[in-house]
């Protein structure tokens, strides 16, 4: 079996998620206790996780779990999900499903490692990069110019990760046109929908929007619910879903029983668990915006359309990546230096860094990094 490269994020989350004493850059929302979740839940669910059967699963994730996530779209049946143990393994099983060497595919750049990675140890992988200077949207003339005759997928994710980037529908619509003409698949990690700023305006999910369209969803990131490793593939295609569910078999396997239980809760109160979360953000991004205000020889920063993450640029002369190693290392402040985020299918930016805003308890984080700006200035 081919070895797969450092997951090089993952990395160094292993080295500093639990032992910094601010997590500055998380992507994730926030959790809640299992307490709190089961307060949520109606007398009938409630005794059935406390009174549940600990065997295994159904592969494809149990039936009620799967109904519940169907409810998410606009048109999709229970059948047209396949759940996963987190949305990694979704990601392994898409690209190993559609992909087979003499393929190629397109992704975009920067992204999150394994759609790059996944891909390129498969088949031929260009890929298009985000443009900073028009808010980090897509070029579809550069996806155009990228199809070759054997292209077999393109991958996307908005609201994007790092930047928190959406698309903007004309766009979204004009590369659906496009993959449809040509035949092409799209992988669109959707974790982050339904997560963002007041006013933010999520794209249409491209399972009900595309036949050959596969939306990626998780418990973990718009729901605050990482803890359960619960995620799920949803598409029109049946029979691209059942070869997914036979490569599972090779993976999980199936799903944790008590999980998909607390998941089936956490989407019976999804409205209520979303609005509490996008409360946070918006009580979270005015503190960035005044930090950033306070810095502007330090710091270029814009407010980004979804999600709980920015990509600010760093404008300090040792650089971002000498900044976020001096900034955790000293100040226990973790952020996300633009290294990480680096691609082998073409550049992208070296002067940004990752920060989070979807958790409660900005303000120590916050303090401890004024606190070594200004020490560092004098």
């Amino acid at each position: 079996m081919t070895q797969l490269p450092d997951f090089r994020l993952e990395t160094h989350f292993a080295k500093w998620e639990f032992s910094a004493r601010h997590h500055m850059t998380a992507s994730d929302a926030e959790a809640m206790s299992l307490a709190d979740l089961l307060e949520m839940a109606s007398d009938a669910d409630r005794d059935a996780f406390q009174t549940m059967w600990l065997g295994y699963t159904e592969t494809w994730g149990a039936p009620a779990l799967r109904a519940e996530i169907a409810h998410i779209y606009a048109g999709r049946a229970p059948e047209d999900i396949l759940c996963f143990a987190g949305a990694s393994e979704g990601i392994f099983a898409a690209n190993s499903v559609l992909l087979e060497r003499g393929d190629h595919a397109i992704v975009v750049t920067p992204n999150y490692q394994s759609h790059e990675t996944l891909p390129s140890m498969i088949c031929a992988a260009t890929g298009v990069p985000l443009d900073p200077d028009d808010n980090w949207s897509l070029d579809i003339d550069r996806i155009k110019a990228a199809i070759r005759p054997n292209t077999k997928l393109v991958t996307i994710n908005f609201p994007h990760n790092p930047t928190g980037a959406i698309l903007p529908l004309d766009r979204y619509c004009a590369l659906i046109d496009l993959c449809r003409h040509h035949g092409i698949w799209i992988l669109h990690d959707e974790i982050f929908h339904g997560l963002g700023p007041s006013g933010a305006r999520h794209l249409p999910f491209v399972a009900d929007e595309y036949e050959r369209g596969l939306s990626l969803g998780v418990m973990s990131k718009s729901y605050g619910l990482p803890g359960l490793r619960i995620g799920w593939i949803a598409c029109q295609n049946r029979d691209v879903l059942s070869r997914m569910e036979r490569m599972k078999h090779y993976l999980s396997i199936c799903n944790s029983g008590p999980s998909e239980h607390l998941a089936r809760i956490a989407l019976k109160a999804r409205d209520r668990i979303l609005a509490r979360n996008n409360a946070i953000v918006d009580e979270n991004l005015p503190k960035w915006d005044a930090f950033f205000a306070r810095h502007p020889d330090l710091f270029d920063w814009s407010r980004p359309d979804g999600s709980c993450m920015g990509y600010p640029r760093y404008l300090g002369a040792e650089g971002v990546e000498e900044f976020a190693r001096r900034l955790v290392e000293e100040a226990g402040v973790l952020v996300l230096p633009s290294t990480i985020y680096r691609s082998d299918l073409g550049a992208t930016p070296v002067d940004r860094f990752r920060i989070g805003f979807g958790r409660s308890g900005l303000d120590e984080g916050l303090a401890a990094m004024e606190a070594h700006v200004t020490r560092n200035r004098a």
